[in-house]
């Protein structure tokens, strides 16, 4: 009867498996592969079928160590599916989307008891006593309190490590709401955005290898001389790559001096575009005509940044030689008041257009130079508004922009004379004979 129901409940399981939707073995952030599909029930059925043929031939220690194998993935992700449901803020709230200190301790709780709970599970079915075992000093309790040790040690780190994301994340969308240009919150908006991922990787590089370090040393492994080495290496490896050590440092210091920010547009070299993003050696710049450039901060040399406070923008006007030069300069301040009294351009515009005065004389007209100070990046968008009011009224006053042209002088009988050579060019050969 016992066997009966256990190959009934097989083929229940089996029926499971095979029928069930794909979703199921998948959190909602999660994207899934078609070959995950194809060999996850394949290999759960394997594994159900050992399992079943443990219980029938009495094997129950390799029963329990399969059914926990078996059991423990899916009840971690259920765990941490059911621990973001219950701490997911309520739609429409406008709380941010990344999870909080709540879930964090939710999620990462969960999993530690369930990893402790396997733990006491397979102690007790394998009748290991562990009171009894912390007394002994065996080669293999040394081992089993090093493994112990051990996974302790990397659940405190990953605790501690999804504990820093999710506060690092949580103000990171916090600066996604962007503050009026120019004021202390959009600055410190942008450097919080250029910092903050850095210090995130920062923090995981030295919990991972102080995690790893203390999982060795709790099972029984000298971390000393793995140290001494390390140092050793790491000097070798400093000599070897003194580029890689130029671009971390250069990068260091260029985040220090704060020469530029995420979001800012910068020019070095021959390299030009808005700062996308950072990492240890490098910085991307996203050209204005969409190239993307990756760029090591050990060949930035001197940046020129052109998102920083004001911009001043220059314009130079050519005109004929009978222009009044008077109206168009009150022509062109009156553009200038014109232009900050605009909604549209008047947050942007820090001085308004004016005329500076005579630049120099051309050969065709006079060049007359203007000025304007703006937002930066502000400055093409009311340069193209300033040049057609400008245009505009100055075709409304009389006033001519200078342009080439060719005078030609000669006595009154040189005209006819041209005339007939002229049209003795364009006149058409006479037909071929014949």
């Amino acid at each position: 009867m016992a066997y009966t129901l256990g190959l009934g409940l097989l083929a229940i399981a089996l029926n499971v498996v095979w029928t069930r939707p794909p979703a199921l073995d998948a959190l909602p952030d999660e994207t899934q592969h078609p070959a995950r599909h194809r060999f996850t029930p394949w290999l759960l059925s394997l594994c159900l079928v050992a399992l079943w043929g443990f219980w029938v031939v009495g094997f129950m220690r390799l029963f329990w160590l399969l059914a926990v194998a078996l059991l423990l993935p899916p009840a971690i992700k259920v765990a941490q599916m059911a621990s973001h449901h219950v701490s997911r803020p309520p739609s429409g709230s406008g709380a941010p989307s990344t999870p909080g200190l709540t879930a964090v301790f939710l999620d990462r709780g969960l999993r530690a008891l369930l990893i402790a709970g396997a733990a006491f599970l397979l102690a007790y079915t394998l009748r290991i006593d562990l009171v009894e075992m912390t007394g002994r000093d065996t080669l293999l309790t040394r081992l089993l309190r090093g493994a112990l040790s051990s996974v302790v040690i990397l659940l405190v780190a990953d605790l501690i490590w999804q504990v820093v994301k999710s506060l690092i994340d949580r103000r990171l969308s916090q600066t996604e709401t962007l503050s009026p240009p120019g004021t202390e919150a959009a600055v410190r908006q942008a450097r919080l955005r250029t910092l903050l991922p850095i210090f995130r990787n920062v923090i995981f590089v030295v919990l991972a290898v102080v995690a790893v370090m203390m999982a060795l040393s709790a099972l029984g492994v000298e971390i000393g001389p793995l140290i001494a080495g390390a140092g050793i290496v790491g000097v070798a490896v400093g000599f070897g790559s003194q580029t890689l050590v130029k671009d971390v440092f250069s990068g260091v210091f260029y985040l220090l001096d704060d020469a530029f920010r995420v979001g800012e547009y910068i020019t070095s070299g021959s390299y030009k575009g808005t700062v996308e993003s950072f990492g240890f050696r490098s910085v991307k710049l996203r050209h204005h005509r969409g190239p993307l450039f990756t760029v090591p901060f050990g060949v930035l040399g001197a940046v020129q940044n052109m998102s920083r406070d004001w911009v001043i923008d220059k314009l130079t006007i050519g005109v004929s030689y009978d222009s009044d030069f008077d109206k168009a300069k009150k022509l062109i301040k009156q553009i200038g008041k014109e232009l900050a009294q605009d909604p549209e351009f008047a947050p942007n515009i820090i001085e308004p257009l004016k005329m500076q005065g005579v630049d120099q004389f051309g050969d065709y007209g006079i060049q007359i130079r203007l000025k304007m100070m703006t937002k930066p990046g502000e400055q093409f968008v009311i340069r193209r508004r300033a040049l057609s009011l400008i245009k505009q009224a100055f075709d409304e006053n009389g006033i001519r922009f200078a342009v080439p042209t060719v005078q030609v002088a000669g006595h009154e009988e040189v005209g006819p004379v041209a005339a007939y050579q002229a049209i003795k060019l364009v006149k058409p050969p006479p037909p071929a004979p014949e």
